[in-house]
């Protein structure tokens, strides 16, 4: 049994209908691949019809305003992809008159572009016959081939790409980059694969010695570590509130929310209109309450977000410059997008 044959047999009966299938332009290519690291394609999906929709092209991209950008990009998460993607987009535009490097090699110099998206796109718009690995193919040939090295290891990364780059079909690269990604997603799958009805069933290591659970192997994720934020939601009068833009290289950056005191663990409304950075705003007169009755735990790969919305009512406040119906113009973290859904909600009854 050659594997790259029968793969590509059931990746020609069986792939997905996708939009990015249809094309070998390099932009689009490029915004799919960048759209769906670490992110489902069901969830990727209509994110891509309407970048594509608002940038038809590179230039369209290249052309926009990052908030703009941010403003699109809200909910897919991992918000450094749309920062380095939007400086791809200019730098491609600006400097390469809008043509895509045509080789893996060139692809892997421009920003957020790694080994896993400089492949797809080698091999799909070029031709090249570099193979991809991500999520999906690690699944796969650990329990087609039994390969126990952990796959978040130095030595497995580099085990996987050399065995993953022995198999791939030198005449079809890009059918077979899709086709290994197709069968992680839709058969070889992370709970309940179809094995009694694969195609690999005879050569499968893992079905043969019933280690389909335990592969692929990985190493001990990093301890989760909790932080415990609490959100100011100013309210005038006049309906203004205040929105700031994260800065630094933590999360969320470039984003906006609420006047945010971090502290060492949960809080209640005496804490927090004792806690010093509340006292240095200067919300005199304001009536405190919160919102949420139970403390949101809002989780991102290495960080638990214990958060409390406080409402802050007070008559006036002299950096309450923006509008309440303008707020829905800023981007935003899910966060604070599900908050404003269910304000919005409670403010209308």
């Amino acid at each position: 049994m050659v594997f790259y044959k029968e793969l590509i047999n059931w990746y020609l009966q069986n792939n997905r209908d996708l939009p990015w299938r249809k094309t070998k332009n390099p932009y689009f290519i490029w915004l799919s691949e960048i759209m769906l690291q670490q992110t489902r394609v069901s969830q990727g999906l209509p994110y891509f019809l309407r970048f594509t929709e608002a940038f038809p092209t590179v230039f369209d991209l290249a052309n926009a305003e990052e908030d703009t950008v941010l403003k699109l990009w809200q909910g897919l998460g991992y918000y450094s992809r749309a920062r380095n993607l939007h400086y791809t987009a200019k730098y491609v535009a600006n400097d390469l008159n809008g043509t895509f490097p045509s080789n893996y090699k060139d692809l892997l110099k421009l920003k957020g572009v790694g080994d896993y998206t400089a492949s797809a796109i080698a091999s799909i718009c070029y031709n090249e016959p570099v193979a991809v690995v991500d999520g999906n193919v690690f699944r796969v040939l650990s329990r087609v081939f039994g390969v126990r090295t952990p796959i978040n290891s130095t030595k497995g990364i580099k085990e996987f790409k050399e065995l993953a780059q022995s198999l791939i079909n030198e005449e079809q690269p890009g059918n077979y980059n899709q086709a290994i990604m197709d069968f992680g997603a839709l058969h070889c799958k992370p709970q309940n694969p179809l094995c009694d009805a694969c195609t690999f069933s005879s050569m499968c290591m893992a079905f043969s010695n019933n280690m389909v659970k335990d592969l692929p192997v990985k190493e001990k994720k990093l301890k989760v570590k909790k932080r415990y934020f609490n959100y100011l939601v100013i309210d005038t009068n006049d309906g203004r509130t205040v929105l700031e833009e994260r800065k630094g290289k933590g999360i969320w950056q470039g984003l906006y929310q609420f006047p945010l005191i971090e502290t060492k663990s949960s809080i209640d409304a005496h804490e927090l209109v004792e806690n010093s950075s509340f006292n240095e705003m200067n919300l005199n007169g304001a009536v405190i309450k919160r919102f949420n009755t139970k403390t949101i735990i809002h989780k991102l790969s290495h960080q638990h977000l214990y958060t409390q919305f406080w409402i802050v009512s007070i008559d006036s406040y002299k950096e309450a410059n923006l509008k309440w119906e303008e707020v829905s113009e800023k981007p935003v973290p899910v966060l604070i997008e599900k908050f404003l859904n269910e304000f919005v909600v409670s403010s209308d009854q």
